[in-house]
């Protein structure tokens, strides 16, 4: 009873503190120390426990070279390199990314690759498995693995290719969409940043119309009659169908469209 009682009280007394607004929410306080390892030491148990059935393949030839050319365009600014600093964007979040020249000496292969592919709820890692092919991500974890023995002038030597707008992945094989799939392509491409979205956790936002019942609606964006396949062609391009919209080109792949619009059109509030 008593550590009932005292459950109850903690919850109060965290409600208290959260309504109230006393909890300082900016990136200019970093979490107190306990806390800090309380989450990271639950974050690695959590990725332990869901990459544990995960099988490494075999060491590609190249991997190692691939995988620093994908970590340079897409994970340099937030972690940094040897000899090359984090961007203005990782030097200031908190939790800070940090440095992953030890990654290989805390992570297993499977668990490396776990991250790169899920991210790190509430942490600024994203999610890479929607915007970058499995055999990128596993080339990342083969760099990751070569990175402690790594010189400053071994990481300059890789070539940094030229930025783009998003990675192009392979087209996939033609196949049924998977409504449960569009519902974390959703995720995985901000589309609640703007939208409310029928069983995506969200803020409340109002930038664009509600997703919910499109199929009842009659036009898409005004433009196109309501079909599953219209729906594809505006997720994936949007100014092409409307000139000048808001929406943004996201540069969805055409699997990621598809499952998303078989999502959308049977979703209900």
């Amino acid at each position: 009873m008593s550590l009932c009682l005292a459950a109850l009280a903690g919850i109060l007394a965290a409600t208290v503190v959260l309504q109230a607004g006393w909890y300082d929410a900016s990136a200019v306080r970093p979490h107190f120390q306990f806390v800090h390892t309380l989450i990271e030491r639950g974050m690695q148990q959590s990725v332990r426990f869901h990459a544990r059935a995960i099988v490494a393949p075999p060491l590609a030839a190249g991997a190692v070279a691939r995988g620093g050319q994908v970590f340079r365009q897409n994970c340099e600014q937030c972690h940094g390199g040897p000899g090359v600093a984090m961007g203005t964007i990782g030097l200031s979040m908190q939790p800070v990314p940090g440095p992953l020249a030890d990654a290989a000496r805390r992570w297993k292969e499977r668990e490396m690759y776990w991250i790169t592919a899920n991210g790190i709820k509430m942490s600024g890692m994203p999610a890479w498995r929607f915007h970058l092919g499995e055999h990128e991500i596993w080339d990342v974890v083969a760099f990751l693995r070569a990175l402690p023995a790594m010189t400053p002038a071994d990481y300059a030597a890789i070539a940094k290719p030229p930025a783009s707008p998003r990675p192009q992945l392979a087209p996939a094989a033609v196949r049924a969409p998977d409504r449960e799939r569009g519902k974390l392509a959703l995720t995985q491409f901000a589309c609640q940043s703007c939208h409310q979205v029928p069983g995506v956790t969200g803020p409340l936002t109002y930038v664009g119309p509600r997703l919910d019942g499109l199929a009842q609606r009659s036009f898409i964006a005004g433009k196109l009659p309501t079909t599953e396949e219209n729906l594809v062609k505006w997720i994936r391009a949007p100014q092409e169908v409307k000139p000048g919209t808001a929406m943004p080109q996201l540069g969805v792949p055409e699997r990621d469209a598809r499952d998303m619009a078989a999502y959308l059109m049977q979703a209900t509030q």
